[in-house]
């Protein structure tokens, strides 16, 4: 994502190296979506990637729509436009199927069977190997998998994000759904490298985004603080750290770290030769208590958790 868009400014042809060096370290993950750029960041890949195929698993998400001067024109779940909006992908991917296609928000105007149900025509037409669904609250995933068999759940997981553990992990579990965190790193907070957002580009939309203002980023930052004093005791960064701890909540959970240059990307596939112990897991708990963390994940909840 922040390659094309949201994270300001970037280099497109450090993003393609940083892609190619993922896929040389072992990463066989790549998550996109149309609404990134939008448009532009399917395209990117799919260029990326045009040679190395065979060598990842492709993600990408419908939903989100907007037009292509980049305006929002809302979530958009409707049979025909989950038609329209995979053969649009497909193309700017320049590939032949995708091996697992999100639905990005939940359209609460329409039934999540007729959704899911324009979706699974997709697998059967072989455009789609897998289903997804992003953001989607425990009721409407039992009410998804009725009508096909959905392989992740991706949403946002973190230290700093965990109100899937209540209710949601649980039903997924039940499911045998995989759990691909997005924001693992809380939008870079836990990287430990930002201590404001004037330093950040005037389209970085960290800039809006409330955990990021005022009493709640000064709050949060005394969290990372705690977070940087073990990433020192243990020899490692606190974003590292962050990474491990999310990969230690289970087998069937996957981090997606974002990044749109080289350095980082091996810090973060670097964390997963991490094996935290039971104790350093307590340690990150009580370091960081979820329900410390101030502020919501967006400036608009509404089209969360449909």
């Amino acid at each position: 994502m922040g390659m094309s868009e949201f994270y300001g400014r970037s280099s497109e042809s450090e993003a393609v190296e940083t892609i190619l060096r993922a896929i040389d370290l072992g990463v066989t993950l790549l998550d996109t979506a149309d609404s990134y750029g939008p448009f532009t960041n399917e395209r990117l890949l799919g260029r990326a990637i045009a040679h190395r195929r065979s060598e990842v698993v492709l993600a990408t998400k419908f939903g989100n729509e907007r037009r292509e001067d980049g305006t929002r024109a809302g979530v958009n779940g409707t049979p025909g436009y989950v038609r329209k909006a995979c053969d649009a992908s497909l193309q700017r991917l320049g590939v032949d199927y995708i091996d697992l296609y999100y639905q990005h928000r939940v359209d609460k105007n329409v039934p999540i069977e007729d959704t899911v149900g324009a979706m699974a025509e997709l697998v059967l037409a072989g455009k789609v190997r897998h289903l997804g669904l992003s953001e989607a609250s425990a009721q409407t995933i039992r009410r998804a998998s009725a009508v096909h068999p959905i392989t992740a759940l991706q949403t946002e997981y973190s230290l700093f994000t965990r109100h899937i553990e209540g209710l949601i992990l649980p039903t997924i579990r039940e499911l045998k759904i995989g759990l691909v965190a997005y924001s693992p790193l809380g939008r870079g907070i836990l990287t430990g490298a930002l201590s404001s957002v004037e330093g950040l580009d005037p389209d970085d939309f960290r800039r809006r985004n409330p955990r990021f203002q005022g009493h709640a980023l000064e709050n949060n930052l005394a969290l990372i603080g705690r977070l940087k004093k073990l990433a020192a005791e243990w020899d490692a960064t606190p974003g590292q750290l962050a990474l491990a701890w999310v990969m230690a909540q289970g087998g069937d959970v996957v981090p997606i770290p974002g990044t749109k240059r080289l350095r980082y990307l091996e810090e973060n596939i670097a964390a997963a030769a991490m094996q935290l112990s039971e104790q350093q897991l307590a340690a990150l708990e009580v370091a960081i208590p979820a329900e410390n963390v101030q502020g919501d994940r967006y400036p608009d909840m509404s089209p969360l958790q449909s």
